[in-house]
Formats: structure tokens, C-alpha cells, sequence
């Protein structure tokens, strides 16, 4: 299964339908928002796969209604602050990453297989303990912008600039 990985929209759509372009050229099955969207705007243009979602930051108060509202809309799934979910075999934990404390804890405990958290804007691929931590990179505030797929159940990973 190819997943594809995606975070800090920020409401950007313009960004947004690069990277769609880019997941649709790859035949990715499956996207993971990691928070930050930004805009009930973006969740429209990420319709043509099951997409799971996550609030980051910017994405507080009144904007977590309408953001809600717009994934539930589109049929998708929204997580909340952090969820967990298994795609291709492999038990995945998505989350912002604003919470430095609670982004660490996720991956201490072992229990994922695969992390992805955005909020840096800075893509990360690396393994702690047996846990890979994937951050996509951004789509807004980056230089280039990024994206990431991965192959499940075998977690290789490729960071892509759209």
C-alpha cells in the first residue's frame, strides 16, 4: 500500500493541488493530513482518497468546527489532536507535533510502528527504538515544500518536493 503523508497546509490551496497532483501521479491509496490545514478549503481537494486528518495549532477554536464540519462533509476521518490507525498491516500514529512533550511520549512508548507528526515545517525520516518518526515537511512556510509517501508494510519512505 502506498500511503501518502501530508502537513501545514495552512490553508494554501494553491499548494495543496500541487502536492494532489503529485500523490495522484504516484497512485497513493491512503493520505494522512498531520494538522495545521488551515482551511475548510483544503479538505475538498484531498476527496479522491480516504484521508485522515489531525488539528494542528492554528487550527483552535471556532476554525475546529468548521474544519470538523468539512471533513465530515467529504466522508473522511477526522482524529482529532492525535489518533491512531492501521493502514497496510502497520499501527501509525498521527499527530501536530506542537506538543514537543506528547509527540515524544508516542514514540517512547513503542506502540506504532510509524509516527507522523508535522509543525516543524523540516521533513524528518528516522528510527527511534523500533518506531519510524515521519515528518512530511510543509506545503506552507518551506523551501521547497514537501510531501512524503510511504510504502506499507515495508516503511520505506521518500520525501518529495512539490
Amino acid at each position: 500500500m502506498l500511503l501518502g503523508v501530508i502537513s501545514d497546509t495552512h490553508g494554501h490551496a494553491a499548494n495543496t493541488r500541487r502536492a494532489v497532483q503529485m500523490l495522484e501521479s504516484l497512485g497513493v491509496e491512503a493520505v494522512l493530513h498531520c494538522g495545521d490545514i488551515g482551511s475548510p478549503d483544503i479538505v475538498p481537494l484531498l476527496s479522491a482518497w480516504p484521508t485522515y486528518y489531525v488539528f494542528g495549532n492554528v487550527d483552535g477554536g471556532s476554525q475546529t468546527v468548521e474544519l470538523r464540519k468539512a471533513i465530515e462533509r467529504a466522508g473522511q476521518t477526522c482524529l482529532g489532536r492525535i489518533g491512531s490507525l492501521e493502514l497496510g498491516g502497520v499501527k501509525i500514529a498521527v499527530l501536530h507535533g506542537d506538543d514537543g512533550r506528547l509527540l515524544d511520549q508516542t514514540i517512547a512508548e513503542g506502540g506504532h510502528g510509524l509516527v507522523c507528526h508535522g509543525h516543524t515545517h523540516v521533513p524528518r525520516w528516522e528510527k527511534i527504538g523500533q518506531t519510524m518518526v515521519l515528518n512530511p515537511g510543509a506545503l506552507y512556510r518551506a523551501d521547497p515544500h514537501t510531501i512524503a509517501v510511504v510504502e506499507l508494510p515495508q516503511l520505506r519512505a521518500e520525501i518529495i518536493a512539490v
